[in-house]
């Protein structure tokens, strides 16, 4: 069983699909990169199509995560890549 933190802004109900899609729950294969700029804590999602995608590392004990659709990305706040 899986433990849920939740921080002090609380969970959204997308944040709360994404935990259990990317721990295996939905069998989906989740490849879409949540980031956190470091010099402007904006939320940017990146595709495997992406530049830079492989060089992104994902860091969840700094807020960052897996998505499994570019609509779940984008209902959680998160926005694409410009490159």
């Amino acid at each position: 069983m899986h433990r849920i933190r939740i921080a002090a802004g609380g969970w959204t109900a997308s944040d709360l699909l994404a935990s259990w899609s990317a721990s295996g729950g939905s069998g989906q294969s989740c490849t879409i990169k949540g980031n956190i700029s470091i010099a402007t804590g904006e939320r940017i999602f990146r595709v495997l199509e992406q530049r830079r995608y492989a060089e992104t590392r994902i860091s969840p004990q700094y807020g960052e995560r897996w998505f499994c659709s570019e609509f779940e990305a984008w209902a959680a706040g998160w926005r694409k890549s410009k490159s």
